[in-house]
């Protein structure tokens, strides 16, 4: 039996959760399979992932190294229970595929730091993979040289106690790491540069950029090819099923 798989997201904006959820059900060949859940809108049960088939955390305008008193409660409650699903996770060896902010929440679960040293600007960066991910089940799917979306204010400045770094680039060195069950990555394995190019124009106002350079960064993404960083969630899916069978 084919299990069903959760987004959790953490996007105050309906039409970026929108956006979010049709490119991960395209990206990861689940469909419908895979449904969304509110990290920050709703109280999810201790153990929501136990019965699922995995689990994909979307990306968010939150930034974990925001000032506690600037962090509105939709953020407290999601850092509050994508960090309980880490532990879980880590735990029960669920799978579970971290990204964008949620990176930055299982970076502090595992004792690691996350800062603002190694900011990157919202375009298309070339990274590339470690030795570590060439041997990685679903890292591998990539090839050793690969273009990602990125665009955070934030990052971990190197991969967490008990982390495995699976990818890395110039601008942050942290892209991709595997920590057991768990993957996650700093850039965004699920959107199309059109994509991306809606999502910007729904933040262009977020801090990521001044806001008249929107028409510019849009050119750049449209002129980029990104294709490859979207296997990695198939391959999450295809691994996790398998698991499963």
């Amino acid at each position: 039996m084919s299990l069903p798989f959760v987004l959790l997201q953490m996007r105050p904006e309906q039409d970026a959760r929108e956006g979010e959820l049709a490119s991960v059900r395209r990206a990861s060949g689940l469909g419908d399979r895979i449904v969304a859940r509110s990290a920050d809108r709703e109280e999810l049960a201790p153990d929501f992932a136990d019965g699922l088939g995995g689990v994909v955390v979307g990306g968010s305008p939150y930034s974990v190294s925001d000032p506690d008193e600037a962090k509105s409660r939709g953020q407290r409650l999601a850092e509050r229970q994508l960090a309980a699903l880490a532990e879980r996770a880590l735990e029960r060896g669920i799978p579970v595929f971290f990204t964008c902010f949620g990176i930055g929440v299982l970076t502090l679960v595992l004792g690691g730091v996350v800062d603002r040293t190694h900011p990157e600007p919202v375009s298309a960066a070339e990274s590339r993979l470690t030795a570590a991910g060439r041997a990685d089940p679903i890292a591998g799917a990539l090839p050793d040289r690969f273009t990602a979306l990125t665009g955070h204010k934030e990052s971990a400045p190197e991969p967490p106690p008990g982390a495995v770094l699976l990818a890395t680039n110039d601008a942050s060195p942290v892209q991709l790491y595997r920590a057991a069950s768990i993957l996650a990555s700093q850039f965004h394995p699920e959107p199309t540069t059109d994509d991306f190019i809606r999502r910007a124009g729904i933040y262009q106002r977020h801090g990521y950029f001044p806001p008249e350079e929107y028409e510019a960064i849009a050119a750049d993404l449209r002129a980029a090819t990104v294709t490859e960083p979207q296997r990695l969630l198939r391959r999450f899916a295809e691994v996790a099923d398998r698991r499963d069978a």
